[in-house]
C-alpha cells in the first residue's frame, strides 16, 4: 500500500500511529523528517499580552500628555498589546546561526511599528570566530539607544518617559556586536533610516531619496566586574545615532536636516541590597517637523527647523519583599523642537495635533509604581503619574476626546493606572 508523504510526515512527528506493516514501509521516510524535528527543538516561542485600567480625575481628555502610548486610554479599559516572539538563539558553534520573528498587535503595537505592522523584529543571526566571536544581526530589529524597552515588562513603570517618547523604535539593517571581554561590548549598525518607519523603507516622508544615503546607529556598554562588590553588574551605555532627518507632517513636503541623538544611560547596583538606581539622557539635534499650529499661526502651518530637544530621568527601585517592588521615575524634558517632536506626525509615538493655545517646550513628570507578583508569569502594578507643563501655559485637558480640536485647560494632568500583563 503506498502511504502518502503527508501521513508519513504526521507518523515521524509522533502525530499518527500506524499499524506495523504500515510502519515498516515509512522507514525510508523518517530520516527526511529528522532535520525538522532538531530544528524545532531549538525554536522557542515567548510572548505577552498586556492590558491595562487608566483614570485620570478630572473632566476633559481632549489633549493629554503626549508620552508614548498615553493617547485614547484615558478613563477606561484598555488593550495595550499582544506580543509573540519566534526564535531560534545561535549555539555555541563557531559559525553558529540563528532568527528571530517578533509579531505584535494592538494599538501599542502600531504605534511602534512605523507602519510595518504585525512584524516588529525579523532579522537573521550570523556569527563568525574573529577573535571573543563577532554577531551580525540582518533585517528589522529594535532600537539600540534608550533606558526603557517597547516591552512594558522590561520597564520598571508602565507609561514610558518623555525620552522613550521621542527615541526611534525600530531599525531596518546590518548590526554588528563584538563582545571584547565581559566587562565591554560593543555594537555598531547601518540602517536605511535613523527613525522608525514602514519596512525597507528608503527615506522619511517628504525628505529627498539619496540611493547611498544610509543611517548609522551605536551603544558602547560598560559593565562593572565581580570585584566591584555591591556594585558589580552595574553598566553605563553611550550611543549614537546619525542620519536624514524627518520632515514631520510633510504638510509642504520640506527637507529634513540630518538628524544626530545622543544617549547615555546607566543602571546602578548598590550594597543595599535590592536597591537599584538608573539615570538617562536623551538628546536630539537637528529635524524639520511641520505642523498646523493655530497657536503659532492661526490657519497657517508653523515650521521647527533645526531645533533641538533632550531629556534627563532619574530611575530608584527597591524591592521590598520578594513579591513587592517600588519602583519610581522623576524626569525633565525641555528644548524648542519639544512640542512640535511630540505631538507632530513625525513617525514616533503619538501623532497628535496640538489644540489651540498649546504650548508645550518644558514639562516635568514624577512617577510612583507599585508592582506585585501575586500570580505566576503575570505582572502586576499600580501607577500614579503626574504631569506639569513648566511653560506657565496649560497644555492639557480641555472639553472632548483626543483629536476633538479643543483648547487645554490645565496645566497638571494626573493619571492613575493598574497594569496586567501576562508573559508567556
Amino acid at each position: 500500500m503506498k502511504i502518502e508523504k503527508w501521513t508519513q510526515g504526521l507518523a515521524a512527528a509522533g502525530l499518527l500511529a500506524l499499524p506495523p506493516a504500515l510502519a515498516a514501509q515509512t522507514t525510508n521516510a523518517i530520516p527526511q523528517i529528522i532535520p525538522l524535528q532538531t530544528a524545532l527543538s531549538a525554536t522557542t516561542i515567548s510572548g505577552y499580552v498586556d492590558t491595562s485600567a487608566v483614570w485620570n480625575p478630572g473632566t476633559g481628555n481632549a489633549n493629554p500628555a503626549p508620552y508614548a502610548f498615553n493617547a485614547g486610554k484615558q478613563d477606561g479599559f484598555n488593550f495595550n498589546a499582544a506580543d509573540v516572539k519566534i526564535a531560534k538563539a545561535e549555539d555555541a558553534t563557531s559559525w553558529a546561526a540563528g532568527y528571530v520573528v517578533e509579531l505584535s498587535y494592538g494599538p501599542d503595537a502600531n504605534a511602534i511599528d512605523g507602519g510595518a505592522a504585525p512584524i516588529r523584529q525579523a532579522y537573521v543571526e550570523l556569527k563568525m570566530p574573529l577573535g571573543n566571536g563577532l554577531d551580525w544581526q540582518l533585517g528589522r530589529w529594535d532600537n539600540l539607544l534608550g533606558y526603557e524597552s517597547s516591552d512594558s515588562s522590561k520597564n520598571p513603570n508602565y507609561t514610558r518617559s518623555y525620552g522613550y517618547s521621542f527615541e526611534p523604535t525600530e531599525h531596518t539593517g546590518l548590526l554588528a556586536t563584538y563582545k571584547v571581554c565581559d566587562a565591554l561590548t560593543l555594537e555598531a549598525g547601518v540602517a536605511d533610516t535613523v527613525t522608525t518607519l514602514g519596512l525597507n523603507s528608503r527615506s522619511d516622508p517628504g525628505s529627498p531619496v539619496i540611493e547611498s544615503k544610509k543611517s548609522v546607529v551605536s551603544l558602547v556598554t560598560l559593565t562593572a566586574p565581580d570585584s566591584w562588590g555591591g556594585f558589580k553588574g552595574s553598566a553605563l551605555y553611550a550611543g549614537f545615532d546619525y542620519g536624514g532627518g524627518n520632515s514631520g507632517a510633510n504638510i509642504n513636503g520640506a527637507t529634513g536636516h540630518d538628524r544626530n541623538e545622543w544617549y547615555v544611560g546607566a543602571t546602578i547596583n548598590t550594597p543595599v541590597t535590592n536597591l537599584t538606581f538608573g539615570a538617562s539622557w536623551d538628546w536630539i539635534h537637528h529635524f524639520d517637523v511641520q505642523y498646523l499650529d493655530t497657536a503659532l499661526a492661526p490657519a497657517a502651518t508653523a515650521s521647527y527647523s533645526a531645533k533641538y530637544v533632550d531629556s534627563v530621568a532619574g530611575y530608584v527601585s527597591y524591592k521590598l519583599t520578594d513579591k513587592l517592588t517600588l519602583n519610581g521615575r522623576a524626569e525633565y524634558a525641555n528644548g524648542p523642537g519639544l512640542e512640535g517632536l511630540l505631538y507632530a506626525n513625525d513617525g514616533q509615538p503619538n501623532g497628535l495635533a496640538p489644540g489651540a493655545g498649546t504650548k508645550f517646550d518644558k514639562v516635568v513628570a514624577l512617577t510612583a509604581t507599585l508592582q506585585y507578583d501575586l500570580w505566576a508569569n503575570v505582572i502586576s502594578r499600580v501607577e500614579v503619574r503626574w504631569d506639569h507643563a513648566a511653560d506657565g501655559a496649560a497644555a492639557f485637558g480641555g472639553a472632548g476626546v483626543v483629536g476633538s480640536g479643543a483648547a487645554p485647560d490645565k496645566k497638571n494632568e494626573l493619571m492613575l493606572a493598574a497594569n496586567v500583563i501576562y508573559k508567556f
